[in-house]
């Protein structure tokens, strides 16, 4: 009789708490929760709890399983990236994004840094990583020469002169062509542009300007600027050009 009693107790305790579970989703513990591949989680039904309850490669956030972020801090990025929505990305993508500098391909650089000329403001130019003001541009003229001469004249001089200045502030290169007129054999006109080449490299070498700066090159009469077999073609044709390079 007493066994009776105990059995009938046992089941009456099974069924009593079996009717006294919470319905999905509360619950009072992980048992409840496993028909949905969940854990019970103060009171509620949820994905997960912590970081083992989810797979490789995804950690707990607000109950969800999530990716796992590639970073959380900027410490976490390497050098020139942040960390933003858990991805490294680039240290910036506008100006406002360096608040004491300014944006220069994805990172952030001082006022005034540049790689090309398009990151410096108008008027300025990128001279070794820095926007400078632009130089003023040097406009060249050629300068001549008397007949069968290489001697720089009075007016050549007072051209050169200038020259000299603007290749100087400008920090320019220069190929200096020498020319001569149709008359006379190639040979000698061809040595004849090389010495009028050569001879507006010293002067200008000896205005301050670098050697490195200069190039010479005699084209001889192969290239003459006027066409025409009289004086004032061949005056035009004695000459030395100025090409920047």
């Amino acid at each position: 009789m007493r066994r009776l009693l105990l059995a009938t107790g046992a089941a009456l305790s099974a069924i009593l708490l079996a009717t006294c579970a919470p319905s999905y989703p509360k619950c009072n513990n992980d048992d409840q929760c496993k028909e949905h591949n969940e854990v019970c989680v103060q009171g509620q039904c949820v994905e997960c709890g912590t970081d083992a309850n989810c797979k490789q490669g995804f950690v707990c956030q607000a109950t969800k399983c999530v990716p796992k972020p590639e970073c959380t801090t900027n410490a976490n990025c390497p050098t020139g990236q942040r960390c933003q929505a858990g991805k490294c990305t680039s240290e910036c993508s506008a100006d406002a994004d360096c608040p004491s500098g300014k944006c220069l391909n994805g990172r952030c650089a001082a006022k005034g840094a540049c790689i090309a000329n398009e990151d410096c403001a108008s008027g300025q130019e990128c001279q070794a990583g820095t926007c400078v003001a632009k130089s003023a541009e040097c406009h060249f003229e050629p300068i001549h020469f008397e007949f069968d001469k290489a001697t720089i004249t009075s007016e050549a001089e007072r051209q050169l002169n200038g020259y000299a200045d603007c290749i100087k502030s400008s920090h320019l290169s220069v190929t200096l062509e020498g020319h001569a007129d149709e008359r006379g054999t190639e040979e000698y006109n061809l040595q004849l542009s090389n010495r009028r080449a050569a001879s507006t490299k010293k002067y200008l070498q000896d205005l301050g300007v670098g050697a490195s700066s200069l190039d010479t090159v005699g084209y001889g009469f192969n290239h003459p600027a006027v066409q025409g077999h009289n004086e004032a073609a061949w005056a035009a044709n004695r000459r030395v050009e100025f090409k920047s390079r």
